[in-house]
């Protein structure tokens, strides 16, 4: 059975950095496109980044995370990651993992962003 488990979260100032995890079962992650969501109290689920098969790059189309987070993958570890840094209190939320070919997500982790 294919699983998507995300770690990482937790909770940090402004500013600060965290680095998330998901970590594949069952799956070849680099085989797949991959991606990283987002999902704030009250608002729908947002694309974050992605990751092609072939190891192209997308970032949502959006001012305010462009520039301070990194999607990367670790073949061998099968795990990918998203790097986030000078975060801010507007990206608390649960970030979840999805394989986009097989429909599965993980659990989510979530961010909090406070002083």
């Amino acid at each position: 059975q294919v699983r998507l488990v995300e770690s990482g979260g937790g909770l940090v100032q402004p500013g600060g950095s965290l680095r998330l995890s998901c970590t594949a079962s069952a799956i070849n992650l680099s085989s797949y496109g991959m991606g990283w969501y987002r999902q704030a109290p009250g608002k729908q689920r947002e694309l974050v980044a992605s990751v092609s098969a072939s190891g192209r790059i997308h970032y949502a189309d959006s001012n305010s995370m462009k520039g301070r987070f990194t999607i990367f993958r670790n073949n061998t570890a099968n795990t990918l990651y998203l790097q986030m840094d000078s975060l801010r209190p507007e990206d608390t939320a649960v970030y979840y993992c999805t394989n986009f070919n097989l429909n599965v997500w993980g659990q989510g982790t979530q961010v909090t962003v406070s002083s």
